[in-house]
């Protein structure tokens, strides 16, 4: 047996081994999944996922978040997302530590220190597309993903309530947005998912409510990316807000007349080096463009930071429902990409960040 394949026999073996270990988890007494937990938004627990007897470990950060834990060094791991000038992403707590060593500890990045979290430095947002589609909203975004804490050459991955323990990436992570209450309230949104690296970002929210928020929001596809969970016409330089319809499930398309269903291959089987499928762009309208010094008002004009502990007791407090003005507007046809800039298409080259040639390092990683 030569050494390759000595060495992948060893590190597929390590991999299931892992996946068994997690498997633990679900079969605790009481155990509930991390897309099973509701919660209000101001009678948050401190952590939504204190076990100290998980496989991956308890929650490192906590839930409650505002003004005491605001800062760059917070801890908060619970994400804000209303609109273009609103919003928290995941990202690293740790400087120039890649998604696929830090998913279970990730923390919210805010455009706005209001939520407790930590907030984004100037500089890093450079291009946004929202989309608001009839079962969801989306935000796909160019960065400079250096100022999140990421390695300037990490591919990324995905981040979602789900991860093969179920206790969710990051590990008690939760969402709460007002798109879905007329700006009225905040309200937790359990079907959603954050593709980051290779310096874009899309998160997507499903409508609580919506019979396809499963299909739009799934989270088994991590591995072929961003262009095919989150299909779009962003523009690096561009902010824009736009309605779309929505896209089509993820691992659906249309060839030919008949509608295709794609099956994922293993990441024992290997990097994906073929492209699994031609994607359909959703077509969209009532774009309206802004200028980002009128949308990023609040955010860190100092470099990016460095972490260290956050605070550790907090009650909740705020929402916000203001929107900036819209500086012109557009209309998308939905034909297909406009420009080499689109999103996707860069993203889509890194879709196996996580699988080295044995193909097991994404099997570890958890991130689906």
């Amino acid at each position: 047996m030569s050494a390759v394949t000595r060495s992948s026999i060893l590190a597929v073996a390590a991999a299931l081994s892992a996946h068994v270990a997690l498997a633990q988890d679900i079969g605790e007494p009481g155990f509930v999944p991390l897309y099973e937990k509701k919660f209000a938004y101001d009678q948050l627990p401190y952590q939504v996922d204190p076990s100290p007897n998980a496989v991956r470990g308890p929650q490192s950060g906590y839930n409650i978040c505002n003004s005491t834990t605001a800062g760059q060094s917070s801890l908060c791991q619970t994400m804000i997302f209303n609109n273009i000038s609103d919003f928290c992403l995941w990202s690293s707590p740790d400087p120039n530590q890649p998604i696929g060593n830090t998913e279970a500890v990730e923390v919210a990045w805010c455009t706005d220190k209001k939520y407790g979290a930590r907030v984004i430095p100037e500089g890093t947002i450079q291009g946004v597309q929202f989309l608001n589609a009839p079962d969801y909203i989306e935000m796909i975004a160019f960065l400079d993903q250096t100022k999140l804490n990421l390695p300037a050459d990490d591919f990324g991955g995905e981040l979602d309530p789900h991860g093969a323990d179920l206790r969710g990436n990051p590990m008690g992570g939760l969402v709460f947005s007002n798109a879905f209450t007329g700006g009225s309230s905040l309200a937790q949104v359990s079907d959603w998912n954050e593709f980051i690296g290779s310096g874009h970002m899309c998160i997507k929210l499903c409508k609580p409510d919506s019979p396809n928020r499963r299909a739009l929001c799934e989270n088994r596809f991590d591995r072929i990316g961003l262009l095919y969970n989150c299909p779009n016409r962003a523009q690096t330089g561009v902010f824009e807000v736009c309605d779309s319809e929505n896209q089509d499930p993820v691992g659906t398309y249309t060839s030919n007349g008949q509608v295709m269903t794609y099956t994922q291959p293993p990441e024992e089987l290997g990097p994906i080096t073929t492209q699994p499928y031609d994607v359909r762009i959703p077509s969209s309208s009532n774009c309206k463009t802004f200028q980002s010094t009128d949308l990023f008002t609040a955010l860190l004009a100092a470099p990016t930071p460095s972490s260290s502990t956050g605070s550790n007791s907090a009650s909740p407090t705020g929402s916000s429902t203001g929107k900036p003005a819209a500086s012109g507007s557009r209309t998308s046809s939905g034909a297909g990409p406009t420009n080499t800039a689109q999103t996707g298409g860069a993203s889509a080259t890194g879709v196996s960040a996580f699988a080295t040639i044995l193909g097991v390092v994404a099997a570890v990683a958890f991130l689906a």
